[in-house]
């Protein structure tokens, strides 16, 4: 097998150091754009990784996000924002990164072959859960053996890797070869490869948020209001949607102790914060079925 795609040399390379910097700034951003493409010819396995997402979540499972390096950065920024966009409580994810997550400017690389301790701390695993395991080379050994902790359990893996054919993505049930071209900086997979994990991440979770129920026209009605700018934005969502003014809007948001779902329902017309409720229950969590039911149409 040649040097991974991660480990090459860019067409760039030569004489890097000796260029204007706004030239290489330029070199830099068009790698940045090249690799965000490669999120483009996996779309399905995207989607298929985001069923997999919303069925743990629908069911008593969990998400277990794995990674090391700049690949751990990436896959816990998207598990972060589970709870803050799609009301995900943060007892349903959790996040395993080499070495810990970091609390200074610091990320020593051993930590990549620290696997000790894995088969404990992921003794819990069951069926139910997903694990999306994330390594630009697909060979990280802390990675890798998360992933083969999960199998034993049970548990449906996601794998992203940037290096096609690589082990990560040979274990994975749902496999995603993010086909980046080597890096500016070779080996440095937080430019490139970290642009296309982000965007495969982000479009898996979006994606996932919508099969709950959470997306409805483009708004994340499952958001959790606990600022005030997240309380002004429930509110316009309520009132755009309920078709309502902004003092209505913020009545039933109240009575709806800030869940918009719910909120949007009492605004429309229904007759209690507890009909709300069924509705959303007898159409799955989605608002529009619930709409739907509570207008007749």
């Amino acid at each position: 097998m040649g040097k991974p795609t991660t480990e090459m040399l860019h067409d760039s390379a030569a004489g890097l150091d000796l260029r204007p910097p706004a030239e290489v700034a330029t070199i830099l951003a068009e790698a940045q754009a090249a690799a965000a493409r490669a999120a483009l010819p996996v779309v399905d396995a995207l989607a298929d990784g985001a069923r997999a997402m919303a069925a743990s979540l629908r069911g008593d499972g969990r998400l277990f996000y794995v990674g090391a390096g700049s690949s751990g950065l990436m896959a816990a920024a998207d598990a972060n924002e589970l709870g803050g966009t799609f009301g995900v409580p943060r007892s349903r994810v959790r996040i395993l990164m080499a070495g810990g997550m970091p609390t200074a400017a610091s990320m020593p690389g051993d930590t990549e072959d620290a696997a000790e301790g894995l088969t404990n701390a992921l003794s819990d695993l069951s069926p139910q859960d997903t694990m999306i395991a994330v390594s630009a080379s697909g060979t990280t050994r802390y990675t890798l053996e998360a992933v083969r902790c999960a199998r034993a359990h049970g548990a449906t893996v996601i794998g992203l890797a940037n290096n096609p054919g690589s082990a990560l993505l040979k274990a994975a049930d749902i496999a995603i070869p993010l086909e980046t071209p080597p890096e500016v900086i070779s080996g440095s997979t937080r430019l490139g490869a970290g642009t296309a994990q982000k965007i495969a991440l982000n479009c898996m979770s979006t994606l996932m948020g919508m099969a709950l129920g959470h997306i409805h026209d483009g708004m994340m009605v499952n958001v959790v209001a606990d600022n005030a700018k997240l309380r002004a934005r429930a509110a316009g969502m309520v009132a755009r949607i309920a078709g309502v003014d902004a003092s209505r809007a913020d009545d039933a948001l109240t009575a709806a102790e800030g869940a918009v779902k719910p909120a949007v329902l009492l605004a429309a017309g229904a007759a209690s914060l507890e009909a709300a409720h069924t509705q959303l229950e007898d159409n799955d969590d989605h608002l529009r079925g619930a709409l739907a039911a509570l207008r007749g149409t």
